[in-house]
């Protein structure tokens, strides 16, 4: 007996409409996944009603002055959060990476998703909002 492959799916948080429904979009497998791995990363403690532990810490370190130090706090933060709370996700490679003349950080995570062989990147670009 075979077994069907999983299917993440998600809701496209832009709220686009498909065309021939109107229904709201929807994100499957690795888009899914990509996108609540960013909105994990993105979101603060206490951002989400009922769940103040979901979230991270990034926007407080990047208030941090911009050193390797503060490059090595941002993959902690982003390898504990991914291994909280992303169960879909094996992180293959985690590089982050210090702009020092724009007081950026560039992220480079490569993860695999459930069992799949390839892995999925996304590239992210971190700096301070005021």
């Amino acid at each position: 007996m075979a077994t069907l492959p999983k299917i993440y799916a998600d809701l496209d948080l832009t709220f686009n409409r498909t065309p021939g429904t109107g229904d709201v979009a929807m994100r499957y497998n690795d888009q899914a996944v990509i996108a609540s791995v960013r909105n994990l990363l993105l979101t603060n403690f206490y951002e989400r009603p009922f769940q103040p532990d979901l979230g991270s810490n990034i926007d407080a370190i990047l208030f941090e002055p911009a050193t390797e130090l503060t490059a090595n706090m941002l993959e902690t933060e982003i390898r504990n959060v991914i291994d909280n709370y992303e169960p879909r996700v094996q992180i293959d490679k985690l590089v982050v990476q210090l702009n020092p003349d724009q007081e950026t950080f560039s992220v480079l995570l490569q993860f695999y998703v459930g069992n799949n062989t390839a892995p999925t990147a996304v590239n992210l670009i971190l700096q301070r909002s005021r």
